[in-house]
């Protein structure tokens, strides 16, 4: 089935029909990007209503559903909906409760002849169906991760002593946009020195010194699926403590990645890496879970922390990023991004991780 034939089949135990009003969701169920527009589905048939900017193109793109002109004015728009949904005999409508503000939700039922709860069932459905990915979507987000990939190599011949994060950041980023990737799959992070200890710290004009560690946090977007990955570099020598910690966050890492396969609990995934880094003394200094989903959007289903009840499914993504951050001196991360496989994982990540010197 196709991916909006799959979310027909569930909302059948839903509500008789489902609204889907953001950008990420229209893409993925459509194929079209668009800045605005209703996905409206039905069990049987569905349509993509969306207005004259993006009309010629959604008639040449879209092939699933039947694609209507947008009625202009909010209450032309809701009247076209409302036809719609008595033509169908609807009396409930779904909505993604994760996408849709609460003005947003406030406004459909003021407008909409039938109940929308909003209990979050259809949202889990939509993040359901979507943990799965096929070839198709694992190949652009390896084409992602390949112009990521280039980009490190370049940053290998950039990062310097006395460049500063932000100039860094600027670097890594204008490399990537300027050689595939349609966005970036979040703010670059781009840090060094004492500014390392922070996970998601924002890049600064910090300037990088001999025997500083760089830590890079970065992505592409390709076709709308995104990479990410963390690599933590050296310029000059480091410390014995500095190599201590970095051999320490990447015998975890493999030992994770040896780990991932279909069956095994976020919760159990995340505790192979987090007991080795607790076994060294730095458990307090690894505050993060070991990994997330990545796909349409850059967190996605499944989670690998240790709270999560998630079980990994064949052909879900997850990645494996374990670190160490110690207040006032230094952090290191090691991430690459992984498909589940029966019996084992495909790595998406093929860039090296033994520690880098500059």
């Amino acid at each position: 089935m196709t991916r909006l034939e799959t979310l027909q089949a569930g909302l059948k135990n839903i509500a008789d029909c489902a609204i889907i009003t953001d950008e990420v969701g229209r893409r993925y169920f459509t194929g079209m990007r668009s800045s605005a527009g209703t996905v409206l589905v039905f069990p049987e048939e569905s349509f993509l209503i969306i207005d004259f900017r993006y009309i010629e193109k959604a008639r040449n793109t879209v092939k699933n559903c039947e694609v209507i002109l947008e009625a202009s004015g909010a209450e032309a728009k809701y009247a076209q909906l409302n036809d719609l949904i008595s033509k169908h005999g609807a009396k409930t409508i779904a909505i993604d409760s994760q996408t849709l503000t609460v003005a947003e939700l406030a406004t459909m039922r003021n407008f909409l002849d039938a109940e929308i709860p909003a209990d979050g069932r259809f949202g889990g459905l939509i993040r359901k169906i979507r943990m799965i990915k096929d070839r198709e979507e694992i190949d652009k987000m390896i084409a992602a991760q390949r112009i990521a990939e280039s980009g490190l190599e370049y940053m290998f011949s950039t990062i310097k002593e006395g460049k500063t994060e932000r100039e860094l950041q600027l670097a890594l980023d204008y490399f990537m946009l300027s050689h595939g990737a349609e966005a970036l799959s979040f703010d670059t992070i781009v840090l060094t020195g004492k500014n390392t200890s922070l996970p998601h710290g924002v890049p600064s004009d910090a300037k990088v010194k001999n025997g500083d560690f760089v830590l890079m946090d970065f992505g592409a977007v390709v076709d709308g699926y995104h990479s990410d990955m963390t690599r933590t570099v050296c310029v000059g020598q480091p410390s014995d403590k500095m190599r201590k910690v970095y051999d320490i966050v990447l015998k975890a890492q493999l030992a994770a990645l040896d780990n991932v396969r279909a069956g095994i609990t976020g919760k159990e995934l995340d505790g192979i890496a987090r007991d080795i880094i607790t076994t060294e003394g730095y458990g307090e200094c690894f505050g993060h879970s070991l990994g997330h989903g990545v796909g349409v959007e850059i967190h996605e289903m499944p989670y690998a922390s240790p709270s999560s009840k998630a079980v990994l499914q064949e052909n879900s993504i997850v990645t494996v990023e374990p670190g160490i951050y110690i207040e006032g001196e230094f952090g290191v991360r090691i991430e690459d991004f992984v498909v589940v496989k029966a019996d084992g994982c495909e790595n998406m990540t093929l860039a090296p991780k033994e520690l880098m010197i500059l």
